[in-house]
């Protein structure tokens, strides 16, 4: 897949959440840094074409998507997981799964062997028979991983997906990264290290704009000894952002 934002902004009533934004995205991980109200929830609530841009366009392998019906015909190539995503809580975890897969276009008889492998892979092999309800916080953000996976995506937004995970598995979670080589992976995080570990590219936003764009070698480089951090990276994140927001 190969996506194209042109010139694409965003508006809440008078605010404007994203301001001509221009990106290419091809397959890779893809790190989106930013302060809160920066419009990285937007960005990926407009790529998952929940929200058509306001202005600009959004093309899905040079197919312009400007009516309900292209993009519902690229939402099952979309893996999206919000940061407070919705469930039915007597759901159990391999239900709330496999109604992903259904939305996917997962034929049928796949279904079993696709909801196997992700809960695997995000350690919850032995609460597939779980009630959501019953899940711890960190629990169901891991189902909600397994559910932006399952099927194969060609592209997989995650907004803030290792909240609430310990240590081990957040390293489980740059493990599942590094398993979607094939896909579009955008991950807004407010975590500079999970980025370091993971991305192959960083995304800096500040309101609504994007303040830089490059590979995280290239981020890391811009940092500097006399701003705050305790990595080149999070002193280089602090560099690029305008000066009212490098106090802490």
């Amino acid at each position: 897949m190969n996506v194209v934002l042109d010139a694409v902004s965003q508006r809440y009533g008078l605010t404007l959440a994203m301001n001509r934004i221009s990106l290419t995205l091809q397959p890779g991980t893809i790190g989106i840094l930013g302060p809160n109200g920066a419009g990285k929830t937007t960005l990926l609530r407009t790529l998952a074409t929940i929200m058509p841009p306001s202005y600009g366009s959004i093309l899905f392998d040079d197919v312009q998507i400007d009516t309900e019906q292209k993009a519902r015909s690229v939402r099952s190539r979309i893996g999206y997981l919000p940061q407070d995503f919705g469930f039915d809580p007597q759901m159990t975890v391999a239900d709330f799964v496999a109604y992903a897969a259904w939305m996917r276009g997962v034929e049928p008889g796949e279904w079993n062997r696709s909801i196997d492998r992700v809960l695997e892979m995000v350690d919850l092999t032995d609460r597939r028979r779980s009630k959501m309800r019953k899940l711890s916080g960190g629990m169901r953000r891991r189902a909600g991983i397994a559910w932006a996976i399952v099927g194969n995506p060609q592209m997989v937004l995650l907004d803030e997906p290792t909240v609430g995970l310990d240590p081990r598995q957040r390293l489980q979670f740059r493990s599942i990264l590094s398993g979607l080589d094939d896909a579009i992976v955008l991950l807004s995080t407010h975590l500079t290290d999970d980025v370091a570990a993971a991305c192959d590219r960083v995304i800096v936003m500040h309101s609504g704009e994007v303040r830089f764009d490059g590979s995280v070698i290239a981020l890391s480089s811009l940092s500097r000894e006399d701003l705050p951090g305790h990595s080149d990276l999070e002193k280089a994140y602090m560099h690029v952002l305008p000066e009212s927001e490098r106090q802490v």
